[in-house]
């Protein structure tokens, strides 16, 4: 079996489906690309028994067969080459594959193909066809609050309700909650699936930057996506998501109007004073008035500062992990945001003053208790 494939191309390819392999796969075999050949056509397969990415790319070929190849190697292999045409030959029997450059040969031990994993065939119960971009922004909209606790696994992925009129992608690790709305995402069939964290992630990093459509294809268990010349396929989680509509408080008269980037600045400084463990700041408002305040006993440090903004309700004193809020108003592009609140002891919403079309975005985030209120 042989075939001539350009190295910039091959390694382009690869690193888009390399992700997936785990760094300590349960099973050693996971620790390579699945090479299948069908003429001119190379199918590479990689997967972690959870997550599969697969990609086609033309090569200079007439022969069928299948090797698997260690990926790090090839990898390691490929970055070092300069851009050039480079043969594989590889002996179906053996496995044994040796790469051929312009200036040097290179002999790697391959696996038996028939060890690899079968990839799940596409059983879809429904389809959605989703720009690129729009997918690209729902997932980075979310994916920061998913929660890192697999005691927790519902909430170790982002819950996705379909519907008629749009798609909601929610994300929570308990303290705080992103929804994320597309009205130009919708299904005749209602449906909720909950994704995995990493495979998001690989989506996000593979998906184009344009509007290319990519096809989400659902069944019970999996989640089909293809776009260009990639696919991937992930396993759903099965389990039940939390309620989250009814954690969203309804009633919020306290709103604090500021602009989004002068509060962040004033945040990431005065957290610098805050405890590292629970990254307490205080929010003191009052009429057109707001005072961020940290301290930290344990080394007797404290920061302050005033800022303007537009406060319409009642004086109050709350407090937030600073951490959380950073990362909320970072992942924002509204110049104005709207901080909603009832209680000192209940969660506060943050909305985006201006939005994209087609899209809505509201999120939760918890208090945290204070020494006292004023």
């Amino acid at each position: 079996m042989k075939f001539i494939v350009s190295s910039s191309v091959l390694l382009k390819q690869l690193a888009t489906v390399n992700g997936v392999i785990p760094s300590n796969p349960l099973v050693p075999i996971l620790e390579n690309f699945l090479f299948q050949l069908e003429q001119s056509q190379l199918i590479v397969t990689a997967s972690d028994l959870q997550t599969v990415m697969i990609t086609t790319l033309e090569v200079d070929s007439t022969d069928t067969g299948a090797i698997a190849v260690p990926a790090r190697l090839l990898l390691d292999t490929l970055r070092g080459l300069p851009d050039q045409p480079i043969t594989f030959k590889i002996d179906t029997e053996t496995f044994g594959t040796e790469i051929i450059t312009e200036n040097g040969r290179y002999k790697i031990s391959g696996e038996n193909p028939i060890d690899f994993p079968k990839i799940p065939q596409v059983t879809k119960s429904l389809s959605v066809e989703v720009p690129a971009d729009v997918l690209g922004s729902a997932i980075a909209n979310t994916i920061f609050a998913v929660s890192n606790d697999d005691l927790r696994p519902a909430m170790t992925g982002v819950f996705v309700q379909l519907s008629e009129q749009h798609a909601n992608f929610v994300a929570t690790d308990g303290h705080r909650l992103i929804r994320y709305r597309r009205s130009d995402i919708s299904s005749e069939q209602s449906s909720t699936m909950i994704i995995p964290r990493k495979a998001l992630n690989l989506l996000k990093s593979s998906l184009p930057s344009d509007n290319t459509l990519v096809t989400a294809d659902f069944s019970a268990a999996n989640a089909f996506f293809s776009f260009n010349n990639v696919r991937m396929i992930c396993r759903l989680i099965d389990e039940r998501f939390p309620d989250y509509e009814n954690a969203i408080p309804k009633n919020n008269p306290n709103v604090l109007t500021i602009n989004r980037q002068e509060l962040l600045g004033s945040l990431k400084r005065i957290s610098i004073y805050s405890n590292k463990t629970t990254h307490q700041i205080r929010l003191k408002l009052a009429a057109n008035d707001l005072i961020i305040s940290a301290e930290d006993l344990d080394y007797s440090n404290e920061a302050n500062e005033k800022l303007l903004c537009d406060y319409d309700g009642e004086p109050m004193e709350i407090g937030f992990n600073a951490k959380f809020l950073i990362e909320m108003l970072s992942n924002l592009s509204s110049n104005m945001i709207a901080l909603e609140m009832s209680a000192p002891n209940r969660a506060g919403l943050i909305i985006p003053s201006e939005t994209k079309d087609n899209e809505d975005m509201l999120m939760l985030v918890m208090p945290v208790m204070l020494n006292h209120y004023a």
